[in-house]
């Protein structure tokens, strides 16, 4: 990296337990037993107020797990392919998966990963314990790729898109999908709500509202938002602002 070019800044903003603004100029490398030959860096976390972790990996070349990620019984994990091409395992069922490829691990599955580039491949990991139903039913692996589902309109906008990653049925408590709006569109308004999001910035620009701040955000951003902060997006230059984002689903509030 090399001695800095000029005054160190940063467009990073932390608020820990409200909502976070992290620019990838800032991120540091991590070390993950059992990740090898690659860089991992911890993005939300228990420490910054979520109850989910979030990780920025890049896989260089012959990059790898070969231990295996996550696997107890009560944690559940999913891998989003920003850009490359990956082989990913969940336990013994295999997938090849190129940019907007997803597999979600349910717990007690192991999920595996090695890169299949000559460079690198850049993915969004995620884990987060699952509340399972007092029935058993229990949630199951699922993979396939973004860029095979088609997008949905919006809460009846035609200029803001949505795709869920996941299946909605009640066995997963929780789901990723990616929300994209045009270039001048934005949220019907302003959301507080009970659930808790880690967003990636696939591309474009915004303004994005984070308890009634507004922000600039941009391609490459990571944006964390705890539990009832005020969130709404506006869409601004040339191409659609785009982010694959996890969210708590299809469970009760415990007291």
């Amino acid at each position: 990296m090399g001695y800095p070019k000029d005054i160190l800044t940063s467009r990073s903003i932390i608020k820990p337990g409200q909502y976070a603004l992290i620019a990838p100029e800032g991120l540091v490398n991590n070390v993950i037993p059992g990740f090898e030959n690659c860089r991992i860096s911890i993005l939300a976390s228990p420490k910054l107020g979520a109850d989910f972790v979030d990780y920025m990996v890049t896989l260089h070349e012959g990059g790898k797990n070969t231990e295996g990620y996550c696997g107890e019984e009560d944690v559940q994990c999913f891998v989003y392919v920003i850009s490359g091409k990956v082989k990913a395992k969940a336990d013994d069922q295999e997938f090849i998966l190129e940019e907007s490829g997803y597999l979600y691990c349910p717990p007690g599955v192991k999920m595996y990963l090695e890169n299949m580039e000559s460079g690198d491949s850049r993915l969004f990991l995620y884990k987060r314990k699952h509340q399972p139903l007092a029935d058993g039913r229990k949630p199951w692996v699922v993979s396939g790729h973004a860029n095979d589902i088609e997008y949905m309109d919006y809460d009846e906008m035609h200029n803001v898109h949505l795709k869920d990653l996941l299946p909605l049925d009640v066995e997963f408590d929780m789901n990723f999908h990616i929300l994209s709006f045009d270039p001048a569109a934005s949220h019907p308004f302003v959301e507080t709500h009970y659930q808790g999001h880690g967003a990636y910035l696939l591309s474009g620009e915004g303004m994005y509202n984070l308890d009634n701040e507004w922000i600039p955000v941009k391609k490459g951003d990571y944006i964390f938002m705890a539990p009832y902060v005020h969130q709404a997006a506006y869409a601004v230059g040339r191409e659609p602002l785009t982010y694959v984002y996890s969210k708590d689903c299809n469970r009760d509030a415990s007291l």
